[in-house]
């Protein structure tokens, strides 16, 4: 087997597509695509989010944010609020075609037409770094199987960041912390 070096790029497999939702000072909706995230303890999310976003100037004012997971039928108006400047459009959110809906537990909105969310209390935003901490998952009732999210329901996408593609997950493969019990002795 012959690797081909690529040099440091931020290329890793599967990279969630994640909608961050903020209200600014008037309580007007906003929304922004951010690759660059991940679970990084129990109740905690990590962004990277550039400090010039309006998104990231709406955090600083309400201490608050939603993370919506974009989804296969989604992905115009996902894409549109991640190449769309929330500081040149203010109508972003509405033109996008979401519809917002305030969370109970943060001062976010949940947005309707993505049908899972973590809704996020500010915990720090510095150097680019958003850390929020997850106060509650919420879910469309329409995505559940047996009261569970269901992947196949849901329809997530990721961001293939070496071609610039949206792609769709695949079928289950195996069960988390079972099949590799077949190699403990």
């Amino acid at each position: 087997m012959r690797r081909v070096n690529f040099g440091p790029k931020p290329f890793i497999y599967p990279m969630p597509v994640l909608i961050v939702g903020t209200y600014d000072e008037n309580g007007i909706p906003n929304a922004m695509n951010a690759a660059w995230g991940a679970i990084t303890d129990f109740d905690e999310i990590t962004l990277s989010l550039s400090e010039e976003h309006k998104t990231s100037k709406n955090l600083l004012t309400t201490k608050a944010f939603t993370v919506s997971i974009a989804t296969e039928d989604m992905v115009i108006p996902c894409d549109y609020v991640g190449v769309e400047s929330g500081n040149k459009e203010p109508n972003k959110f509405e033109l996008a075609g979401f519809h917002a809906t305030k969370s109970e537990f943060v001062n976010a909105p949940l947005i309707d037409e993505l049908p899972m969310a973590l809704e996020c209390k500010v915990k720090s935003f510095k150097d680019d770094i958003l850390v929020g901490e997850i106060v509650n998952v919420t879910a469309d009732e329409r995505i559940l199987t047996n009261g569970k999210i269901d992947p196949k329901k849901l329809k997530p996408i990721t961001f293939d960041p070496v071609n610039n593609a949206y792609i769709g997950l695949g079928e289950k493969v195996g069960n988390a912390f079972k099949d590799g019990l077949k190699l403990k002795s």
